[in-house]
C-alpha cells in the first residue's frame, strides 16, 4: 500500500510498504488509468484481495528502463524528488532485494476522523524481479492513525520508453471507516507518485542525452 500526498495526503505504505494519499486536487499523470481491470502480481503475488479501498494506475515515461528502475530502488534518495517524503533510510545494505526493509516519514494534514501528524512508514520488499517489479508491505503509523498495505509496482519496456503500472491496496479501521474519502486519497497520491517519477526519469534520460552529445 502506499500514499498520502502533501496537497492533502500521502501515505506511501509499504514503499515497499504503504502509500496513502493527498489532500486535495492533483493531476493524473499522463497516461494514468483509473480502473485497468486485473489486478498486478510481482512472481505471482498480488494485493490483498480483501482490502475494500484499492487503486491502479499507469503511466508511461519517456525514459531508459535503467533510469526508472535506479529512481524507484534507489529509495534513501526519495526525498530529492517526491517533495511530500521528507526523510528515508534503508534499514539493510546492499543491493535493493526482496527481504529489503526502509522506513519512511511523510506529514498529513487532518482529516474528519484522524488529526494532523507524521506518518512513520516501514516496508518490507516481500517480492522483486529486477527491472520488472517490486511488491512491498507494511504499517504506516502516525498519531491516531495505522493503515496496513500492500503495493505492487511493474515496470515494463515499451516503444518510447517504460509503461510503469501500480496497484495498492490500504486496510485499518480509519480507511474502512470512509472507504469513499480513503480510496480518493489512495488515488491522488499514487498518481503524484506516477507524476514525479516521470516528471524526474524524462529530466534524468534528456540531461543524459545532452552529455552524450
Amino acid at each position: 500500500m502506499s500514499s498520502i500526498r502533501s496537497t492533502g495526503i500521502r501515505a506511501a505504505l509499504l514503499t515497499a510498504p504503504l502509500v496513502i494519499g493527498v489532500l486535495g486536487a492533483v493531476a493524473a499523470p499522463a497516461g494514468a488509468v483509473a480502473d485497468p481491470g486485473t489486478s498486478l502480481t510481482c512472481r505471482g503475488a498480488g494485493v490483498d484481495p480483501g482490502a475494500r479501498v484499492r487503486h491502479r494506475t499507469e503511466t508511461l515515461i519517456h525514459a531508459p528502463l535503467r533510469t526508472v528502475w535506479k529512481l524507484q530502488t534507489d529509495v534513501e534518495r526519495w526525498p530529492s524528488w517526491q517533495v511530500p517524503v521528507k526523510t528515508a533510510e534503508r534499514l539493510d545494505r546492499g543491493p535493493f532485494r526482496k527481504g529489503s526493509v526502509f522506513r519512511w516519514t511523510t506529514p498529513v494534514p487532518a482529516t474528519p476522523v484522524t488529526p494532523a501528524t507524521t506518518l512513520r512508514i516501514t516496508s518490507t520488499v516481500e517480492q522483486l524481479k529486477r527491472d520488472s517489479c517490486i511488491r512491498w508491505t507494511g504499517p504506516a503509523i502516525g498519531d491516531g492513525l495505522r493503515v496496513d498495505g500492500v503495493h505492487v509496482w511493474t515496470f515494463t519496456e515499451v516503444k518510447g520508453g517504460v509503461r510503469v503500472r501500480t496497484e495498492e491496496t490500504h486496510t485499518g479501521e480509519q480507511v474502512d471507516a470512509n472507504v469513499p474519502l480513503a480510496t480518493r486519497l489512495l488515488a491522488q497520491g499514487l498518481d503524484a507518485w506516477l507524476r514525479d517519477l516521470k516528471t524526474t526519469a524524462e529530466a534524468r534520460a534528456r540531461a543524459e542525452r545532452r552529455g552524450h552529445r
